[in-house]
Order: structure tokens, then C-alpha cells, then sequence
């Protein structure tokens, strides 16, 4: 299938009333818990999972894929309203938005964020759509070198750019490549790390483990927090940026869609970086950088826009080279593998419905989520008020539903259980679940690739830097390390880690 009848066929798919309900479930559910302060688009995704299992594949990734990029919308409403995040990627955004509110300016905040948000989110998935194809292909060449390779740079730079310490975040990763190799060794057929427990011969399930690390854990770190949801008593009005707030947008909102593209396509990139380099971008440029902080609607067009970008740019990746940008795409990557489809340069070729079929309602889910955000914010307003002691029962309640329903064995809830108590205290230890949980799902891969290339090399290390995309990904994994320990450099990453925190 080409390029042209690729999209005309995906349209077809994506307009389909079936899969148009799918996506509006995705993008609703997406912005309510970007609304919703607490367990974030990865425990969702991974909670939902199990609910997917009997869908059309097509339908089943277009839902879960809408409440990636939904989420990315709503996070934005609680940190101009409420001055607390609804999701990662929108903590910048607190900054000079909640400042917007307090001016009498919250209508202006939440439009140009709309708006910026569904500009961002298109021009994302048009750059996907025209650079997946041409990745694909390309990916094609490469063989097991070049996909350990790949696979350490992306595990490197994840751990890189931890918002803790690299060796902590590294250890997380570790532990996940840990994980993933219990079960039966494919290549021996010998069982490794099962303790002799029936349970654990096919592995440990990634849906256990995701709901217990970004599920039950969150719960649990917020039952103990006492967070005031005081709403900024404001009219909101003026939904429809001026043309002076337009004029001073415009450009932050392409800017922010650029960075926010190229850092979401790197491994351990994504929104959460995006939106943060697009602010520090922003007030590098600005005229008056000592005003940010104090409302500048360019504070909030530029971060919006870069988080909303990342989610395509996350895409590629994915799609193409069949490596996880992020902990949510890993979840995703796990969605597409239970649906019998392999992430990677075949899947344009072997399950094209599903590729474009997932991006060209990409288009649409943008458009509802415009209509969402705008008419509906004081609805959004209204859930913000759900008590937690309500909201926090539910989500335990349906992630108990969700680990029993992937094999009917109380074993997954178990897991679960486990890996939640874990996600809790390594939340408390200042521990990042993101790495361990993206190890686990390129570890069968690493392994297989690992073992390919020594046996094309007869034992021999040597090729993985004698090749030269294979080369240059490892050469660039060994200087980030190198470059931790190097005081100069460590002292400049511990500062941006303070400033993002």
C-alpha cells in the first residue's frame, strides 16, 4: 500500500461510526483524567487494557491512543484553574496560567491552550504521517545490532533525563530488564527466575505491573497528601484569544510544536521535556524574560503546544522502528503485541488498517477535543470537585478488575498488589517507575537482539561498534554516561533537575 492510498484508506477506516465512538471515548476519557489529578494517562491506559481485549485491534488502539493524547489537553485546565497539574506534561503550565486566572485572564488561558493545543496536535500528525513512511522503510536495513544498539540509547537517554538521580534511574532500569527475563528462556527452553511457581513460566504480565506502579501507588501517595482543590473564583469569559494575544501566541505556539515534535521522537524524550524546554525556549526569547511567571500567555502557548506535538513525534518510534518512546508507548507497545500485531517496520506492511487507521483518527480526535475543552470547562469544573474519597475506591475497585480479567487468575492481582506496594515506596525513595516499566518491554527484544548479533559475530562484541548506525548509537549511550560523572556536566543537569522540580 502507498503513501496516498494509505491515507485515503485510513480515512475510511478512521470515519467509520464504530471507530469515531472508540475515539471519542478515548479523547473523553483522555481529558477527564487530564482533569483529574492522580493516576495520569499510564495507569489509565493499563486499566482500560483488560476492557480491550474483545475489540476490533483498529478500534481497541484508536481508544487507548486517544486517551494518551486527550490527557495531554486536559492537564492544562487544572493547572490554570485549580494551580495544580492534572498530568506531568502541564506543570509548567501552573506557572504563568494560574497567574492568568488570578488577572480576571482564565478565559484567554484556556483558549489559546485549546487552541495551541489542537494546531500542535495536527501539525504532530501530519509530521507523522510523512516521516513514519520513509523511517519504516529505512528501517528495514537494520538488523540485531542496530536494534540493541537503538534500544541502550533510548534506556540511556531515559535515565539521562530522570528528574532524579541517573544512578537510581538507572537501577530502575536495571530491575525491569530483571523482570522481563523470568519465565522460559526461548532459545534453551529452560525456565529462568520462576522460583518454581507455575504462575511465572510465561513471565510476568506488563498490565500487573503498570496498573500496581502508576495505579495503586498513586492512590496510595495521595491518600496521604492533603491537597487543597481551591477553584480560582473567576467568570470565565473570552474564550477566543484576542488578536493581540494572537500575535504574541503565534509564534511560541510554533515553536513550542516544533521542539516538542523532534524531543517527543527521541527515546525518554516525550511531553513532560518538551513542555519544559518550550518555556525555557520562550524565555530565552522574550524581551521581558523577568515577567514569566506573572501571566504571559506566551508561558502557556509555547507548553501546551510543545506536549501536544510530542505525542505524535512519540509515534514514530513506535510504529516504525518498534521501540517505545516512553512508559506510555511501552503500554501501547504491550497493547499492540496482545493483539497479535508486532510494532516495527512491518507493521505498515502486515496490519496497514491498524497504522493508518490509528493516525488519520488522530485528525479527528484533535477536532473533538477542541469541541470538548472549550464548551464543556464547566463541566471539567464540576468533576474537579469529586471528592477523593470516592474517585480513589473506584480506581483500586477497577484496577482489581482489570488484573483478574487478563487470565481469570487471582495470581495477576497479586502482582499487582506487590508492584503497587513497590511503586509506593519507590515513589517515597524518589525511585522513577517510568524506567523499570520501559526496560521490562524492551527487554525480550534487547535479549533476542543480543544474542542474534553474537551469533553473527561468532561471540564477538566488536560488532556493535564496527557498524556505523550500531556504532554511533552506542558511542552516544557511553558519553551520556561518561558525561553524569563528569563534575562540570553533573553540576549543570543537577540545575535543570532543580528547575523542573
Amino acid at each position: 500500500m502507498d503513501f496516498f492510498s494509505g491515507i485515503i484508506s485510513g480515512f475510511a477506516i478512521s470515519f467509520s461510526l464504530i471507530n469515531l465512538l472508540y475515539c471519542f471515548i478515548g479523547v473523553f476519557i483522555g481529558t477527564l483524567i487530564g482533569v483529574l489529578p492522580g493516576i495520569g494517562p499510564v495507569g489509565t491506559i493499563s486499566l482500560l487494557l483488560p476492557a480491550t481485549f474483545h475489540l476490533n485491534p483498529v478500534s481497541a488502539i484508536i481508544m487507548l491512543a486517544g486517551i494518551y493524547y486527550g490527557a495531554m489537553y486536559g492537564g492544562s485546565t487544572t493547572s490554570i484553574l485549580v494551580n495544580i497539574p492534572g498530568e506531568a506534561a502541564s506543570v509548567i503550565t501552573c506557572l504563568d496560567g494560574y497567574q492568568m486566572a488570578r488577572q480576571g485572564r482564565a478565559g484567554a488561558a484556556l483558549g489559546i491552550s485549546a487552541f495551541g493545543s489542537f494546531i500542535a496536535g495536527t501539525i504532530g500528525v501530519i509530521g507523522l504521517m510523512f516521516l513514519a513512511y520513509p523511517l519504516a522503510r529505512m528501517a528495514l536495513k537494520f538488523g540485531p545490532p542496530e536494534y540493541f544498539s537503538l534500544m541502550c540509547l533510548g534506556l540511556t537517554i531515559l535515565t539521562y533525563l530522570a528528574r532524579g538521580s541517573m544512578l537510581k534511574a538507572m537501577s530502575m532500569a536495571l530491575l525491569g530488564l530483571l523482570l522481563s527475563f523470568i519465565g522460559i528462556d526461548v532459545i534453551t527452553g529452560l525456565p529462568r527466575f520462576t522460583l518454581d511457581m507455575v504462575h511465572l513460566m510465561d513471565g510476568i504480565g506488563l498490565v500487573p505491573i503498570a496498573m500496581g506502579i502508576f495505579g495503586i501507588s498513586e492512590v496510595l501517595i495521595n491518600l496521604e497528601e492533603v491537597v487543597r482543590r481551591d477553584i480560582f473564583k473567576t467568570k470565565i469569559k473570552g474564550l477566543l484569544p484576542n488578536r493581540g494575544e494572537w500575535r504574541r501566541s503565534s509564534k511560541p505556539i510554533l515553536r513550542g510544536t516544533i521542539i516538542g515534535f523532534f524531543l517527543g521522537i527521541l527515546p525518554g524524550g516525550g511531553a513532560v521535556v518538551s513542555s519544559f524546554v518550550s518555556y525555557g525556549v520562550e524565555k530565552k526569547l522574550s524581551t521581558h524574560p523577568e515577567k514569566f511567571g506573572t501571566g504571559m500567555i506566551e508561558g502557556v502557548a509555547g507548553p501546551e503546544s510543545a506536549n501536544n506535538a510530542a505525542v505524535g513525534g512519540a509515534f514514530i518510534p513506535l510504529f516504525t522502528l518498534g521501540i517505545p518512546a516512553n512508559v506510555t508507548m511501552a503500554v501501547l507497545f504491550g497493547a499492540l503485541m496482545i493483539h497479535g500485531m508486532t510494532p516495527g517496520p512491518m507493521l505498515m506492511r502486515e496490519h496497514p488498517e491498524v497504522f493508518w487507521g490509528v493516525v488519520t483518527s488522530m485528525y479527528m480526535g484533535n477536532v473533538l477535543l477542541l469541541l470538548l475543552n472549550l464548551p464543556l470547562i464547566g463541566l471539567w469544573v464540576k468533576v474537579l470537585k469529586i471528592p477523593y474519597r470516592i474517585l480513589f475506591p473506584l480506581i483500586i475497585l477497577f484496577c482489581l478488575i482489570g488484573a483478574y480479567s487478563l487470565n481469570n487468575t487471582s495470581f495477576d492481582i497479586v502482582v499487582m498488589l506487590i508492584f503497587g506496594l513497590a511503586g509506593y515506596l519507590m515513589r517515597k525513595l524518589n525511585y522513577e517507575g517510568a524506567p523499570l516499566l520501559l526496560a521490562f518491554v524492551l527487554g525480550p527484544m534487547m535479549e533476542q537482539a543480543l544474542r542474534q548479533s553474537l551469533l553473527i559475530s561468532q561471540g564477538s562484541f566488536t560488532i556493535f561498534f564496527t557498524r556505523p548506525i550500531s556504532a554511533a548509537s552506542m558511542g552516544l549511550a557511553l558519553a551520556l554516561i561518561v558525561s553524569y560523572f563528569l563534575p562540570f556536566l553533573k553540576k549543570k543537569r543537577l540545575g535543570i533537575e532543580e528547575e523542573a522540580g
